[in-house]
């Protein structure tokens, strides 16, 4: 399985990707500074700083996700290509679940690597320049870590969800706006109310990326290739 991700990650070139996550990174510590050191309307404290990071670290990840997905799988199936690799000796659900694995691994791996440098940066910042009242605590610290890996878990999920319009449609750009839809429908502020902050929605939307990804790795057993 390793040896099916390192080639699907040399056929496409994915290592190129990095130039992507550091502007996207970029992009966002730039709204960050803007927001939190240039803004006065409003207190910000640490726990608030750190949860507008991971908010916005996860959501523009999750569209990435989908950008990845259209290029992995639903692009192959488009140009019809998915049918040369489904010829060669291998099963056709080990070829998808690599796909789907690197997609998963890709999310995750940087939401945690974003929020956890980005965090750093605006720290960094404060420390000059005290905007952030308040001190970095151990139980803090701690409590950010299992948040912000807990929820690049769910977040890892939730992006695959777009592989179920995606796989209906065999359209990129479909994959691409369900991806900035399910976004965004987890980031919105409903008058204070915000679906991305309720754990309960967070897991059963993880839990939902994870089975439409499972039933499209089963299909493609069984199912012609049109």
């Amino acid at each position: 399985m390793l040896k099916l991700i390192s080639l699907e990650m040399r056929k496409y070139k994915l290592a190129g990707l990095l130039k992507g996550v550091l502007i996207t990174n970029l992009a966002i510590l730039a709204f960050m500074i803007l927001l939190v050191f240039f803004d006065q309307t409003e207190f910000i404290t640490y726990p608030e700083v750190f949860e507008a990071l991971n908010l916005f670290v996860r959501s523009s990840f999750i569209v990435y996700a989908s950008v990845l997905l259209g290029r992995l799988v639903i692009d192959e199936y488009k140009n019809q290509t998915i049918k040369l690799l489904f010829t060669y000796p291998i099963s056709r659900m080990n070829l998808m679940y690599a796909k789907l694995m690197i997609v998963f691994l890709f999310t995750m791996i940087n939401i945690i690597v974003s929020v956890a440098a980005l965090g750093a940066i605006l720290v960094g910042i404060n420390g000059f320049v005290n905007e952030i009242p308040g001190e970095i605590t151990r139980s803090l610290l701690i409590s950010m870590v299992l948040h912000t890996a807990t929820s690049a878990v769910y977040a890892a999920g939730i992006a695959l969800i777009p592989l179920f319009v995606g796989m209906r449609k065999k359209s990129v750009p479909a994959t691409i706006v369900s991806g900035v839809l399910v976004s965004a429908i987890i980031s919105s502020d409903f008058g204070g109310f915000r679906l991305g902050n309720y754990s309960f929605v967070s897991v059963s939307l993880g839990l939902l990326g994870i089975a439409i990804a499972y039933q499209s790795i089963r299909r493609v057993e069984r199912d012609d290739i049109d």
